[in-house]
């Protein structure tokens, strides 16, 4: 599992990059980004790490490309992006990887949707989505591409729209039933929404279940057939640090054990059937990681002390094993723009990057990196 940029302490983009190893339960600190950056959208092409995009050191939007190559350990400069943006929505299919939308340093919505091309190195704009926004969030299934909700100018949209990637067009759907971008949403909610892609419809509200406890900018994950959900933000003082699953099937909820650090705003990845959760805030960041690993036991669904070995002796129900933190406190993975004032009880926003005011596109040169950089 690789960790990359962020925002440390102070809210300064870092270049970190980090290596877990799960059976080593270790972490190794890897040669970091020639340019730290926060808000950037990663994707995985083979052996390598693509991060597009993001927060510079100067809060504002940047243009930037680089890969990393996990089988060379260095890191190189790729083709720029057209113009700066930050909360661009990334999905990878095949050796192509589609980026969708984002904010630019005027901070208004994009409708872009740019294709990078793996092998020449370079970006191809395809047809526009019909509703401009960042922060969305994007699913690939076969040769469609779906986009849903996301914000434009701070406020969370419920439009639902497809590209399919062979007909090079765009169709609307019916729009979610509320609004939400992947940060958080316009209230706490505790509403599940599911869209069944086969017949183009949202289910309807009993045959969904709302989760157990209100909660926003969430860790999310399918594990063991189950969507797993872990702390967030609720109407609390601070982070949550409660976990549920819920079960498609049975049309139910159940808690699991409680994470041992409360946060929200982390990072996380599902390996070997565990759940990692990586980083993220609870009034300060956080460099916390800790695994969750779920059976079934007697038609009862247990959470348990999850050691990469020796899994099948587990003997602790109810834990999460923690692991060792990591080097660096920065605590997201891919932070997302400032959403503002967070609703509720709670002290002030969470911290993320926050571009400013900034007056109107600003062009910056990229950056003068190393030869080890140069195009190949």
């Amino acid at each position: 599992m690789y960790t990359l940029g962020g925002c440390d302490a102070a809210g300064r983009p870092c270049g970190a990059l980090e290596l877990y190893s799960p059976e080593g339960d270790k972490w190794m600190s890897l040669p970091q980004m020639p340019t730290p950056r926060a808000g950037a959208a990663v994707a995985v092409m083979g052996k390598q790490i693509l991060v597009v995009g993001g927060v510079g050191e100067d809060q504002s939007p940047m243009k930037v490309v680089e890969m990393y190559h996990t089988d060379e350990g260095r890191w190189r400069k790729r083709s720029a992006l057209r113009e700066p943006l930050m909360g661009l929505s990334i999905s990878v299919k095949e050796n192509r990887a589609l980026a969708v939308g984002g904010m630019g340093a005027d901070l208004l919505p994009r409708s872009i949707l740019q294709q990078y091309d793996l092998r020449k190195d370079v970006w191809a704009l395809l047809p526009p989505m019909p509703t401009p926004r960042y922060d969305a969030n994007t699913n690939l299934l076969g040769n469609k591409l779906y986009v849903a909700g996301g914000r434009q100018c701070k406020r969370p949209v419920k439009t639902l729209e497809v590209y399919d990637t062979e007909s090079r067009s765009w169709s609307t759907l019916p729009p979610q039933p509320c609004k939400r971008s992947y940060a958080g949403s316009s209230k706490f909610t505790k509403n599940v929404n599911i869209f069944d892609t086969s017949q183009g419809v949202w289910l309807k509200s009993e045959e969904t279940v709302a989760m157990k406890t209100k909660r926003a900018d969430f860790v999310a994950a399918y594990l063991r057939g189950r969507m797993i959900v872990a702390g967030g933000l609720g109407h609390e003082p601070s982070a949550l640090d409660t976990v549920e699953a819920y079960h498609p099937e049975k049309k139910k909820w159940e808690r699991l054990a409680n994470m041992t650090f409360p946060r929200c705003s982390a990072s996380s990845i599902v390996i070997k059937d565990r759940l990692l959760v990586v980083g993220g805030v609870n009034q300060v960041p956080s460099a916390a990681h800790e695994i969750l690993f779920v059976k079934e036991e007697e038609n009862m669904l247990i959470s348990a002390n999850a050691k990469f070995e020796n899994s099948d002796s587990l003997s602790e129900a109810g834990l999460l094993h923690t692991v060792p933190t990591c080097p660096t406190t920065c605590p997201w993975t891919c932070p997302r723009p400032d959403p503002g004032p967070v609703p509720g009880p709670v002290p002030g926003p969470v911290p993320r990057p926050d571009p400013g005011p900034v007056p109107g596109p600003v062009p910056r040169p990229d950056p003068d990196l190393s030869q080890d950089l140069s195009h190949d």
